[in-house]
This record gives C-alpha cells, structure tokens and sequence, in this order.
C-alpha cells in the first residue's frame, strides 16, 4: 500500500484528499505538534498519483473498520470477520499494526453487562473496586450502578471516583480476575488513566436528582473544594439552550443586566438567540447596545459572569422555581 511513504506522508495524502473543510476539523482533534509536523508534510507535497491517493484512502478505511470490530467484539471477532473479507495475511497485517498502538480499555467485558447485574455483583465490595469499576464504565451504565447504590455508599463511591487518578494495571488484573473474566486483548503495562472529577461530573449529570443530591450534600461536608468544583463543571452556561421558555424568563429576572451583556460576549449564538427570544424587544435592544459599547472584554471576566449566573441558575432549581433537565431521559410533565 502506497509502499515507501511514512505513515506521517500517508496522513498528510489523506488529509489532502478529505479536502480544506473536513481536514481543518480534524485538526481540533490533533495536539500542536501533531498540526506542525503534517503541516509541514502537506507543504512539501507537490504531486499525488490517483493511485496512490486511493490506495492510502483504501488503507485508512480498512484500519477504521478493523478498529470498529474490535470496539464491538474484541480482536478475535475483528480478525475472523477480517479474515473472511480480505483473506488472512491481509487480515494479520491490519490487526497487527492496530493492536500494537491501540489500548483497548479495562473492563471491556463489564460495559457490555446489564447495569442490575453487575450491581449484583459489585456491591459488596470494597468502595474503592466499586469506584475503579465504575470509573472505566459509560456515563449512563455508571449512573444507573451509582443510583443504585444505597445512600451511605453513594457519596463515598462518588467523592473515590474524583480523586482518582491513575491505577497499577496489577491492580486492575487483580479485579478482574475476581470478576472471574480475562480482557480478550494485550492491555499496555503503562499506568491507565480513569476517574478525576469530569468523570464524575459525567456520571451526576445523568443520575436522578434525589441521588445528585444526596451525594453532593455529603461531599460538601466531607470535600467543601471538590464539592464546588463538580459544582461549576455539572452546568455550564452554554447548556442554557437546554432550558425551557419559562426558566429562562425566570433566570432573566434575577441576572444582572451588566453580568448577561458581559456573559453573552462569550458565548455562542444559539445562545444568544435563545436568551434574546425570551426578551421583550426593547430590552433585546438594550442588551444589544450594551454588548456593543463595551467593546473588547477580557475572558477571565466574561467567564466570571457566565458562573455568576450559573450559580443563580443552580440557586433556582434547589430552590424548586425551575426544572434542569438531567441527562438520561427526565420527561417534563406540563
């Protein structure tokens, strides 16, 4: 395939056949160093044959559905359905050069198990096992065990979850061997990331409002800090476009008119319009003079006024004057 070109010129020949458009999105995704050096790979480009562009986008396509099977089935299955479309050595040479750079997470059979089942067997256990488990789960099969949990256990799972940072791959073997299940894949004997206070964020953001409650109570006395930082990271103020017509006529009430120009300055027009489309005319003219004459803002600033409201919005909800919809399926009864 495309023999004699690095894997960076191959990128870079892929990049150039996707097109300006679709190859500037895949740059968001790339770290600084990773958009210098195709840059400088593109540039150097003066030629493609046809036949060498079909070939490397042969190649990706290929690479992309052997990583496909192996997220849904493991590499045995992506290996036999491989084997099967492109003949074995095809086959080999594709999981071979995927498996020696893809980490197939811990765990993996777990998130395929009904969330009522592994809860069967994992509440007994330590809070520690129950939390590493979890961490390494989807949002919504984690929020479902984590729902399910008695109250006590709830905070203490949650608050282990935070501060977790990175496991002894020892010690993930070790859990899984108690759950009496091997991973199908090679796992990297580098320490595995999981946890931290996003991933918990996750997880709250989908469970019921009683158990959000409930552990956040609990992790305000035991964690005040980490307490009000899942806080400011479970509604942020973009998802203000989630809101219904009513909260957000509500939540304009109590905003300071300076704080909402400031936060708009930031914030995207879907947002923009969804706030305005509550407004009476002229106070959307107002506001819009407003945003207007303040010209050029700091950042720090703009995002000082959006958590000011967001924290008005919070406000709101415990107190029961509007409804924030948790993700995981809330229905709204009119």
């Amino acid at each position: 395939m495309a023999r004699g070109l690095t894997g960076k010129q191959k990128a870079a020949i892929l990049l150039i056949s996707l097109g300006p458009e679709i190859s500037s999105e895949i740059f968001k995704h790339l770290k600084e160093d990773e958009i210098e050096q195709l840059t400088l790979e593109i540039a150097n480009i003066r030629k493609v044959s046809n036949e060498d562009k079909e070939q490397i986008i042969n190649e990706f396509h290929e690479l992309l559905i052997a990583k496909d099977y192996i997220s849904s089935g493991g590499i045995e299955y992506a290996k036999e359905v491989l084997e099967k479309a492109l003949g074995s050595d095809r086959a080999l040479d594709i999981i071979h050069r995927l498996t020696a750079t893809l980490q197939v997470k811990p765990f993996d059979f777990v998130r395929k198990t009904d969330p009522s089942q592994l809860l069967n067997f994992i509440q007994a256990e330590h809070p520690q096992t129950i939390a590493l488990i979890i961490a390494y789960l989807a949002p919504e099969q984690a929020s479902a065990i984590l729902s399910a949990l008695p109250p006590e256990r709830q905070a203490d799972v949650a608050r282990r979850i935070a501060i977790m940072d990175r496991t002894s791959p020892d010690v993930i073997r070790e859990i899984e061997r108690l759950l009496e299940r091997k991973l199908s894949s090679v796992v990297s004997e580098d320490f595995t990331s999981a946890g931290g206070v996003q991933s918990i964020v996750e997880i709250l953001n989908r469970v019921d409002r009683t158990t959000e409650k409930t552990i956040m109570e609990s992790l305000e006395m035991q964690d005040p800090e980490m307490a009000e930082e899942i806080k400011r990271r479970m509604f942020v103020f973009e998802d203000i476009v989630q809101l219904d017509d009513r909260a957000i006529q509500q939540i304009m009430r109590e905003v300071d008119t300076k704080d909402l120009a400031l936060a708009l300055k930031g914030s995207s027009e879907e947002v923009a319009a969804k706030v305005g489309r509550n407004m009476s005319k002229r106070a959307a003219d107002m506001l819009k003079e407003d945003m207007e004459f303040m010209g050029p803002v700091r950042l720090r600033d703009v995002e000082d006024a959006q958590q000011r409201i967001v924290n008005i919005i919070r406000k709101l909800e415990e107190a029961g004057e509007i409804i924030v919809a948790r993700g995981g399926g809330d229905e709204i009864i009119v």
